[in-house]
């Protein structure tokens, strides 16, 4: 049997401290904590059915019953809050009694299957009928059927791929109600008929799979017996052992447990001390991590002499070296910086620094780059324009002391739900939510959750409607003069200030380009300005945009300028996509950084890295992707390093790409599966998943958490091992035992890391850099005291068009982003059950323009840009306005970056994918 729960303290506000004696032990707690948390504090454990530490207190299954003295009756300790003097009793005969006797009623409606039950040896009620000495069951039962239940003829919901639901087993405890509604915030499920006919159920008594869940499998976690339980645990059985790990999906970096038996994981429970999500999840990490042992995993290094060629497997010692000979072979010939490599941000930190050190130290260039600068390098560059470090300043936590969220440019309830539902849960608290977007997201209206304000704007337009709020802010007397007087640069400010204000910037002047009522931009930057504490969380949205680097810039001038930097609650907010964004950005994988964002051409940080490293380091920027694409079919980049990257789906105009792919003499991939890339391919280096390594995650509040091999690489090699014998190869040798070493290096060469250790990571369970001498224990909140930079700096931030506008050959704008349930490119969700829930992608368009088509609901349709077509099933929906139209890209066989164009940010060449001009059409399917 397990030992029951233990219960942390509830997080009660900042009140008084009181004390009171629980079963004579003295215990000081704050006021209002309930009893029974209050009695964990002073060593007690109560039974308990209802409660969790996750939820509120609820008081149904009168298992937790005290006495008080100087109080009639029994009241359950869960509700009753902690007051000074109060002497408490937790054990007596009547209380035991009484205990027993709620118990006994509860099984008396139990199927008795424990030894063939899924939760047998990890079920609640089980431990409390032993932790209450329940010995018979008067009530309820026969000889011919002992222990049935009332509710045994229903059937079971096995409608989700992931996990059944029994209403036999069910004690109607509302632990599973309480969190969809408090934990997850969907509401999906409700408690139906009254007394002895109570169940749970699903939408309006429909199958799981049918209603409104979205299988984050918070219900299953909160169920203390059989009645919602982990498919693979009725197959597998009970896990033996349990490993802390990160979530590899995206950069919320939630913390779990993987519960495995053997090699083999049986769960993934989300971790209650993980920082960034505290015991939540969503259904990719909670559930889609069967993709690492699918029958499609390569797992022999293979290689081909030409593309057309069949692959052909063969030692890991051939693949390495004949990848080795071919790369010193383009260099003799081409040149030194004819070959480069492309860093994951799937990948570890430690992985992506060793690729970026092989670059600059094996290959002798900087011809580096990473997924990250496609989606966000406009944050990188300008956050460290305004305020001095490229990274986000709050906690996710913080958002539940704001007042007013600013949602822009992200879709948090598909892209990253558990951040979601923290910030859905501070809005039915009482925040007002401003969203702008050019789809109507969830968020706009969703169960409990409305947006006062929602700023439906066109595609390419951010810079516009955020010049109008910063004109409103300015000519309203909305500064918060005092802050920018203390904190901000006064020329940089007065000019800024001279600029917002010009009447061209103004609503009125910019509704016409932006699409956006006057009034609605008005409205929001007021409430912005004056609503309280108030936090900008961006996406995408944002930064994939040929102005991304100047909406960045525009975020942080309004945060500044309303003083809303350097507190909980407020804050510029960057949600990167993949789980290590943030990380392959701080370890150098850029061509004009090296870890820790120092540039290249500074003398000193090259010469700190030549010592450690043994090589000259070329003090030119490398090559960014692009120009690698572009010099391939110019004759002079002949070779790929292309670890966990598959530009062929990912990158825009997917045409120039694979051009480009196949005008190289060798291009090697290291990954899971043979993806698009892949196809391109002359070596073939098997990659490993999250549960085969050891490293580190950093997530997009800069939080570095620890990533923990679960089971043995299927291939042999993790992808660190992998990097270590190419370079060995190729003639350098790197010398690390484990990833704990690599941690070791980067820690001191790069000042924000200066004093994170995997030791401090055991002890901390994760750490937000910077960490080092100032701040040992990390930064949850940056630029409290002072920006990073010193002076906060605004920059002007002018509205300039887009190049790729509507034609009559093209009238309408396609955007892109994310669903649920799916991940990037799909890789690794495609390969799970998360397919049950979306099979393809979609076309959204509005009626308005389905109708001028002629097109309907489930017609396939071609979509036309100027560089390319490709054919998609179209959805008729008002999510998106008349003009736009919507499309995902998880699915390889949509090719929707075929027909994105390559158009760039001005400042780092993040593409344009969220504005294409196109033209839909009906398609018989040519």
């Amino acid at each position: 049997m397990n030992a029951p729960q233990e219960i942390q303290l509830a997080r009660v506000g900042a009140g008084d401290t009181v004390t009171l004696e629980i079963d004579g032990i003295a215990v000081s707690v704050p006021a209002g904590t309930p009893l029974l948390r209050a009695a964990v504090a002073a060593g007690v454990m109560i039974p308990k059915l209802c409660d969790s530490q996750e939820l509120k207190p609820f008081g149904s299954c009168r298992l937790c019953l005290v006495e008080v003295e100087g109080r009639k009756g029994y009241p359950s300790s869960c509700t009753t809050p902690a007051e000074a003097g109060m002497k408490v009793r937790t054990q007596s005969p009547q209380l035991a009694k009484l205990r027993r006797n709620v118990m006994e009623l509860y099984i008396s409606d139990h199927p008795l299957d424990c030894l063939t039950c899924a939760a047998n040896g990890d079920c609640e009620l089980q431990d409390m009928a032993g932790v209450v000495g329940l010995r018979e069951v008067r009530y309820g039962t026969s000889d011919a059927n002992p222990g049935e239940n009332h509710f045994t003829e229903a059937p079971k919901d096995d409608s989700n791929p992931y996990f059944s639901y029994d209403p036999a087993k069910c004690i109607v405890c509302n632990r599973c109600v309480r969190a969809c509604e408090e934990t997850q915030g969907t509401f999906a499920l409700t408690i139906t008929g009254r007394g002895f006919g109570s169940r749970v159920t699903a939408g309006q008594g429909e199958s799981f799979m049918a209603s409104d869940c979205v299988s984050c499998g918070a219900c299953v976690k909160a169920c203390p017996t059989a009645t919602l339980v982990e498919k693979t645990v009725i197959d597998m059985g009970q896990a033996e052992r349990s490993v802390a790990t990160t979530c590899a999906y995206c950069g919320v970096g939630c913390g779990f447990r993987a519960e495995v038996k053997g090699n083999q994981v049986v769960r993934m429970v989300p971790a209650d001390e993980g920082r960034a999500n505290e015991g939540h999840a969503c259904v990719k990490g909670r559930f889609a991590w069967g993709y690492a042992t699918h029958p499609d995993r390569i797992t022999k290094p293979m290689i081909r002499e030409k593309i057309s060629d069949p692959w052909r497997e063969v030692s890991w010692e051939e693949a390495l070296s004949h990848a080795a000979s071919e790369f010193r072979r383009i260099q003799a010939k081409y040149g030194t910086n004819s070959i480069g490599a492309i860093v994951s941000s799937r990948c570890t930190n430690e992985e992506d620094y060793l690729v970026q050190k092989l670059v600059r130290a094996a290959f002798g260039n900087n011809n580096v780059d990473t997924c990250a600068r496609v989606c966000h390098s406009p944050t990188g560059y300008g956050l460290k324009q305004t305020l001095g470090e490229s990274a986000g300043t709050q906690t996710f936590k913080s958002v539940e002391q704001a007042d007013v969220i600013v949602v822009i440019g992200a879709n948090p309830s598909d892209a990253h739900p558990v951040f979601a539902s923290r910030l859905k849960r501070r809005v039915r608290e009482g925040a007002q939510l401003i969203v702008i977007d050019p789809r109507a997201i969830d968020l706009v209206s969703s169960p409990h959750v409305r947006a006062a304000h929602h700023l439906q704007l066109r595609p390419g337009t951010n810079v516009a409607v955020l010049s109008a709020m910063a004109h409103v802010i300015v000519s309203e007397g909305l500064v918060d003069e005092a802050f920018v007087a203390e904190r901000c640069e006064a020329k940089a400010f007065a000019d800024w200030r001279e600029f917002a204000a010009r009447a061209e910037n103004s609503p009125e002047a910019l509704e016409a380009a932006s699409g956006v009522p006057a009034a609605a931009v008005r409205a929001a930057a007021r409430l912005y300005a004056t609503g309280g504490n108030a936090a900008i969380y961006y996406g995408l949205g944002v930064t994939e945009h040929s102005q991304g680097s100047t909406a960045v810039i525009a975020i942080a001038n309004l945060a500044m300028a309303t003083g809303n930097v350097g507190r909980e609650g407020v804050g510029v907010n960057p949600l990167r996509g993949q789980n290590n964004v943030q990380g392959s950005c701080d370890m150098g994988s850029f061509p004009h950084e090296l870890p820790g964002y120092r540039h290249v051409s500074d003398t000193a940080t090259r010469e700190l890295f030549e010592r450690d490293w043994g090589v000259q380091i070329q003090s030119e920027p490398g090559l960014r992707i692009p120009n690698m694409l572009d010099a391939a079919l110019d004759g002079s980049f002949m070779g790929l390093y292309c670890q966990g990257e598959d530009p062929a789906q990912s990158d825009p105009d997917t045409h120039h790409v694979t051009a480009a792919l196949s005008a190289m003499e060798c291009v090697v991939v290291q990954d899971l599966f043979l993806n698009e890339t892949a196809k391109y391919a002359h070596v073939f280096l098997p990659g490993a998943s999250f549960l085969e390594k050891d490293g580190t995650f950093t997530n997009a509040e800069r939080r570095i958490s620890r990533v923990r091999r679960v089971m043995p690489p299927l291939a042999g090699k993790a992808d660190w091992e992998t990097t270590l014998a190419l370079a060995k190869a190729l003639g350098y040798a790197m010398h690390y035992e484990h990833p704990g070493q690599i941690m070791d290096e980067i820690a001191r060469l790069t000042p924000t890391f200066a004093g994170v250790s995997y030791a401090k990571l055991d002890i901390h369970g994760s750490l937000q850099w910077p960490c080092n001498e100032a701040a040992p224990e990390g930064t949850p909140t940056m630029h409290v005291d002072g920006f990073v930079r010193g002076k906060g700096r605004f920059l002007i931030t002018q509205y300039v068009p887009t190049d790729e506008k509507i034609t009559r050959r093209f009238p309408l704008l396609l955007t892109t982003g994310r669903v649920l349930s799916q991940y990037n490119v799909g890789a690794q969700t495609r390969r799970t059950a998360n397919t049950d829930f979306y099979a393809a992608d979609l076309l959204e368009i509005h009626p308005h323009d389905a109708e001028e088509r002629g097109i309907r609901e489930g017609d396939r349709v071609a979509v036309e840009s100027r560089v390319g077509r490709t054919l998609l099933p179209a959805t008729v929906t008002e999510r998106v306005a008349p003009g736009v139209v919507y499309t995902t890209f998880h699915f390889p066989e949509s090719g929707a970056n075929v027909i994105t164009t390559e158009n760039s940010d001005w400042a780092t060449n993040c593409p344009e994918y969220k504005v294409t001009a196109v033209q839909v059409s009906r398609s018989g399917g040519a």
